[in-house]
């Protein structure tokens, strides 16, 4: 069976400070797999990493057998994410976001 997720040597670095450091991991389909660590451990950066949301330092992802950079849109319109520290401007609204025009 081929892995819905597979990092290998995974590695982010920002500046002298590393977000993940070799992280090799295989998931399966229909497999259920808990990530868990302290604050700082890397979690939420791996994730931003397996969305291409920010690019590796090293390693590789593979999501749904595909280079994560090389899948982009099409591999992100098939994955749901919902980021903790999510915000919002105050007082903005969708009409004012779209600068629609209402009758």
């Amino acid at each position: 069976m081929e892995p819905v997720i597979e990092t290998q040597k995974l590695t982010k670095d920002y500046g002298q400070h590393r977000g993940v450091v070799n992280l090799t991991m295989s998931i399966n389909q229909g497999e259920i797999f808990g990530y868990l660590g302290p604050n700082g451990s890397g979690k939420t950066t791996t994730i931003r990493l397996l969305l291409h949301l920010v690019r590796p330092t090293a390693g590789k992802v593979l999501v749904f057998g595909k280079r994560v950079g090389w899948g982009g849109r099409s591999l992100r319109r098939r994955i749901g994410y919902f980021p903790g520290e999510l915000g919002f401007y105050e007082n903005y609204t969708a009409l004012r976001c779209c600068s629609c025009t209402v009758t």
